[in-house]
């Protein structure tokens, strides 16, 4: 778990989540996390579904948003919500970033 009070962007690692898509882990504790997710334009997040309740900040980019079959264009600025085991994914219409924040925290993450 990470433990200081005050995160840095730049000491925090990138990880490889699929082809054009990473992942850094910001912060958390057992309710809550809050996760960036940088896409290559053309990169993928896979139609997925958790138990968690998510909603996600388009920090920057153009994403399709698919949430229970219907999509969606978003754009900076733009959030979505997502009630716990709802079928959802993102493709990057052009490189960008999301900021997702989960509750509970995503155990399967860390």
């Amino acid at each position: 778990m990470l433990d200081p009070l005050f995160i840095n962007d730049e000491n925090l690692p990138w990880e490889a989540v699929g082809p054009g898509v990473r992942r850094k882990i910001m912060a958390y504790d057992a309710n809550l996390m809050l996760v960036k997710v940088a896409f290559d334009a053309g990169g993928v997040g896979a139609i997925h579904h958790h138990y968690h309740t998510q909603m996600s900040y388009v920090e920057s980019g153009r994403f399709a948003i698919t949430i229970a079959g219907e999509t969606r264009e978003l754009k900076a600025g733009d959030v979505y919500h997502l009630p716990p085991d709802i079928p959802h994914g993102a493709v990057a219409l052009e490189a960008g970033v999301l900021v997702d924040v989960f509750t509970p925290m995503r155990e399967d993450f860390v």
